[in-house]
């Protein structure tokens, strides 16, 4: 578990399905994101398949224990480069508060330091600006922009509806640096 001022970082437990179907049940949050809202039994299904797994955390308020986000933290490979790739989603009722940022660089600190990391990456759609401003705020620098290099979604056609992604990252030698 990691402990910010505001927000407890822990794995997640098989009773936040409720909590992810608040926010993974609205259209708004694929806005950026694959998927499509789900139930509240496919929520369930997943904070129980999450509690088995290592890749996501839930971002827990202290004050009250409510889980108004996740992050998504996991090597990528060849295990040999020491990348970890971050991601995140917020339940909506919780944006502009401060969460992503607070949780998002409080993983990325413990990670430098316990995980043997050598750096952390992260891909964004350029219209996201809430999301890339976090990255810039936790010091990750941009690196590129891909252009139309990913689809989440298919016009009626089929045919894909390419997006732009931005990629960030930061060096376990910045944080050092910091």
């Amino acid at each position: 578990m990691i402990t910010t001022p505001r927000l407890l970082i822990r794995k997640f437990e098989p009773q936040d399905g409720n909590a992810l179907f608040e926010y993974l049940s609205d259209p708004g949050i694929y806005r950026f994101e694959p998927g499509e809202p789900v139930s509240l039994a496919e929520a369930q299904e997943i904070a129980i398949k999450r509690a088995h797994g290592s890749d996501f955390w839930a971002v827990v308020l202290k004050q009250d224990q409510r889980l108004v986000g996740h992050l998504y933290f996991k090597q990528t490979e060849p295990l040999d480069f020491l990348t970890w790739e971050l991601g995140y989603i917020f339940n909506p009722a919780f944006h502009n508060k401060g969460y992503a940022t607070e949780s998002a660089g409080a993983l990325v600190r413990v990670g430098f330091a316990h995980f043997g990391i050598h750096r952390v990456m992260a891909h964004c759609n350029p219209e996201n600006t809430a999301s890339w401003k976090v990255l810039e705020k936790i010091g990750m620098r941009k690196e590129g922009c891909f252009r139309k290099s990913v689809f989440f979604r298919t016009n009626p056609d089929g045919s894909p509806v390419w997006v732009d992604t931005l990629e960030y990252a930061l060096l376990k030698e910045d944080v050092q640096a910091g």
